[in-house]
């Protein structure tokens, strides 16, 4: 029996019966990803099947034209081609470059968000979900960390170190985003200004003096210093004036003033801060750590000289475990398979190729920015990728689940706005 052509009309009935309800649901699917993804990780393993399986329904091949004419997700998918070349050449058995291929392919999903969330009432109401994820977080963790609620055996911490749904890096990290939305919101709220700032005081709050966890501590700094340079930079405008590397200086130090305050004041903070001096004062190359910052550093030391090993096509994807191991093989160094920094983690398993698209797709993101829907979408987008670049100086972020899938889907609702250069 011949196949039946697709024709205008059999094309238009599957449209409307397959085509644009699942459409529809992607949307949908895309904005409960932003609740689930600070909360739980079996859900958003779901909402993602169901995301690509409404995405094969609704809009298939598209996603290749949204990969032909946007950069970040372009530069998403040649990063995420690397990892599968690497899958080929590696020094990993194949089940662990697959596996390791996949703590990476949320990069692929990028045409899949940017569809999904194409329309600006779904982005507001994708961010709105993810606010409303971490003000429930919020609320717990104040809670419990006062003492006021007793914590769960759901609860990832407890009274000294209230983290609930996730661990204590990735809630300090996401809350220290959110920190930055409410922020952004407030400079946008009229007469409700004070509950948006009231949100950020509490946020900043929980980082500095419940939470612990030190890359919320810089993610803090750094994304509260640029909302403070916006904002300035934002005034200024408004009267005749621009900023200046002066007023940048300005901010710098005004920044410096509010760590020192933050030192002084809060006893976490203090205590975390001078545990790292100590601990690095304390480390010796060489000599296995029992700390958490010597042994850091100890990962630090051993990957830097194994990407200068491997600097040019790097040991494969999933190879960095392996090759670790060799190069500590008769010392009582301990082997590892998470590196603690994302940029060496790169190199030693994609070497410069690998780490030189990783920073690409950093300065896409950043350079093309000023071209998305809003201003605020703008800042964000900056805001993203200030958060992340300073968060793989200590953590493998993209290869943990929460954070690498929160980078795809910010990224994606992000720069689905992207305007065209003309416009």
């Amino acid at each position: 029996m011949r196949p039946v052509p697709l024709t205008p009309d059999t094309h238009s009935i599957y449209s409307r019966r397959i085509g644009i309800p699942a459409d529809a649901a992607a949307r949908w699917v895309a904005i409960a990803l932003g609740a689930a993804i600070p909360i739980s990780t079996a859900l958003d393993n779901i909402l993602l099947l169901l995301l690509l399986l409404c995405g094969a329904l609704g809009y298939g091949f598209n996603l290749l034209r949204i990969v032909q004419v946007n950069p970040v997700a372009r530069a998403g998918w040649i990063l995420g081609g690397l990892f599968a070349l690497g899958v080929g050449y590696g020094a990993a058995p194949l089940n662990e470059a697959m596996g390791m291929f996949g703590k990476y392919a949320d990069l692929l999903l990028l045409p899949f968000f940017m569809r999904a969330m194409r329309n600006p009432d779904t982005r507001s109401a994708a961010v709105n979900a993810f606010l409303g994820a971490m003000l429930a977080t919020l609320l717990l963790s104040t809670l419990v960390g006062l003492g006021l609620l007793k914590p769960a055996s759901w609860m990832w911490g407890g009274v000294d170190n209230p983290a609930i749904f996730r661990s204590s890096i990735t809630q300090n990290l996401f809350m220290a985003y959110a920190v930055l939305l409410a922020l952004l919101r407030a400079q946008q709220a009229g007469r409700y200004k004070w509950l948006w700032l009231s949100g950020a005081a509490l946020g900043a709050v929980n980082i500095l003096f419940l939470v612990k966890g030190r890359t919320g501590y810089v993610v803090l700094f750094l994304l509260s210093g640029y909302w403070v340079w916006v904002s300035w930079s934002a005034w200024l405008a408004r009267h005749g004036h621009r900023a200046s590397r002066w007023h940048a200086g300005g901010i710098i130090v005004l920044c410096l003033v509010a760590i020192a305050a933050v030192y002084q004041f809060s006893p976490r903070f203090h205590q975390r801060v001078t545990e790292v001096v100590d601990e690095y004062r304390a480390w010796d190359p060489g000599v296995p750590s029992q700390t958490s910052t010597g042994q850091r550093l100890e990962f630090y030391y051993h990957s830097l000289r194994l990407a200068g090993t491997h600097w040019l096509l790097g040991a494969g994807t999933g190879g960095f475990a392996r090759t670790y191991a060799e190069a500590v093989r008769g010392s009582d160094i301990p082997p590892t398979h998470n590196p603690h920094n994302e940029y060496l983690h790169f190199a030693v398993q994609w070497g410069i190729p690998g780490l030189a698209l990783l920073l690409y797709l950093f300065y896409c993101q950043w350079r093309l920015a000023p071209r998305l829907a809003t201003a605020t979408e703008t800042h964000l987008a900056r805001g993203l990728v200030l958060a992340v670049a300073a968060g793989c100086l200590f953590n493998s972020l993209l290869m943990d689940h929460a954070e690498g899938l929160f980078y795809a889907w910010m990224s994606g609702a992000l720069y689905a706005g992207l305007r065209e250069r003309a416009a």
